[in-house]
């Protein structure tokens, strides 16, 4: 059997917090809560995930890996704001300004961004 992607998994200080927020910004669930990490994902039976681990280290440079989300045309500037007020916030990591995706960053500064849908990239 080929590997598959099973969780992606984020370093964080606050694990409720952040497990929160990524739940609500995906609308999913926290699956598991133990003291040294923190799970969601759609639902028990879900393939793959997310995991929130302890780190005691802030972060100080830009991801080396990060998440790109999508929604449809019509409501991703709302999925934006929607995330913006949910605490994450604008960051320039050398955008243009031309770019077909938005770049953000979760309350403890993880790099992510909400890009335009495929169906609106073509032609």
């Amino acid at each position: 059997m080929p590997l598959s992607l099973h969780h992606v998994v984020v370093d964080a200080h606050d694990l409720p917090a952040l497990a929160r927020f990524w739940a609500e910004v995906l609308g999913w669930r926290i699956l598991s809560e133990r003291a040294g990490e923190f799970v969601i994902g759609p639902d028990e039976a879900a393939t793959m995930g997310m995991c929130f681990m302890p780190v005691t280290d802030r972060k100080v440079v830009k991801n080396r890996l990060h998440l790109d989300l999508t929604t449809s045309a019509a409501d991703r500037e709302a999925e934006i704001e929607r995330i913006l007020r949910l605490g994450a916030r604008r960051v320039d990591v050398g955008q243009s300004g031309n770019e077909s995706w938005t770049v953000l960053a979760d309350p403890e500064g993880n790099e992510f961004c909400v890009v335009r849908p495929k169906q609106t990239l073509i032609g």
